[in-house]
């Protein structure tokens, strides 16, 4: 009789430990998932240029590139007016020159459509 309630400690605590991985893999996944996306978030704010560059706008559309810190921009480009330089991706400024551009007189405006 000893061995049969052995058994049955055994089985049960064998379901309980099955039941306990099984119930844990969902847990295990739901974290690494939740820490996906706080990485993945956090890069959602990227920085318009890299470290030692800095943004340019292309004179009559919405085009802009990157140009090397101490160097003038690219032929065609002009910087960004004073206060209204885009610094990360989706802030106030990146949608600003969205559908702003600079004309060939340096006056802010309308970006043409298309």
């Amino acid at each position: 009789m000893h061995r049969r309630t052995t058994r049955t400690r055994t089985r049960t605590r064998t379901r309980a430990c099955t039941a306990v991985r099984r119930g844990g893999r969902p847990l295990v996944l739901l974290l690494a998932s939740v820490a996906a996306v706080l990485a993945l978030g956090g890069c959602a704010q990227d920085a318009i240029c890299g470290g030692g560059e800095y943004p340019v706008l292309n004179v009559g559309s919405t085009g802009r590139a990157c140009a090397p810190d101490g160097e003038e921009p690219p032929k065609g480009y002009v910087r960004f007016p004073e206060g209204k330089v885009p610094e990360r991706v989706g802030d106030e400024w990146d949608e600003y020159w969205q559908t702003h551009t600079v004309d060939t007189d340096g006056k802010i405006v309308t970006a043409p459509a298309g």
